[in-house]
């Protein structure tokens, strides 16, 4: 089974993201080893400055850095990253199962990901051009999984 590791930065702060997310995960259970880790938020002010974006992301970065071991295959869901569609999605699930490594998929902060995430990043990976709320990609994240996972085990996914 598939060691998975979501690591997101922010809370689930709305019940429905909340309930969405335990839902997946309880389908997800038959599937992977599946765990997700939250890193607190680093506080904004409302004006900030090219330099303190970066500041912001990177110390963020800090904290998703210290979930991931050495020998982990880390994903960074980002803008400019490569789109799959489902099935794509799925037969990469497929072979990332194959190499023995725990798969660890991150989703940035407000502000994206600092460049310390990205340059650790095995692969980055986009949904979409748009932006969306960490808590909703959360949740986007997790179904995607979960249809992958169905694919793969030719299993009727309602659509």
């Amino acid at each position: 089974m598939l060691p998975i590791l979501i690591i997101g930065v922010g809370k689930l702060k709305e019940s429905w993201a909340r309930e969405g997310c335990a839902e997946y995960v309880k389908r997800l259970g038959r599937y992977c080893q599946l765990d997700i880790k939250e890193i607190p938020d680093q506080p904004e002010p409302q004006t900030l400055s090219a330099a303190g974006i970066d500041q912001v992301k990177a110390r963020e970065g800090e904290g998703i850095l210290t979930q991931i071991r050495p020998g982990d295959r880390v994903v960074a869901l980002c803008i400019d990253g490569k789109s799959y569609s489902s099935t794509q999605l799925a037969q990469k699930l497929q072979s990332w199962s194959m190499d023995g490594k725990r798969l660890v998929l991150v989703i940035g902060g407000s502000l994206g990901l600092g460049n310390n995430v990205i340059s650790r990043a095995d692969e980055k990976l986009s949904f979409s051009q748009m932006t969306f709320p960490h808590q909703l990609m959360r949740l986007i994240l997790l179904e995607q999984l979960y249809r992958g996972f169905k694919i793969n085990a030719n299993e009727r996914y309602h659509k």
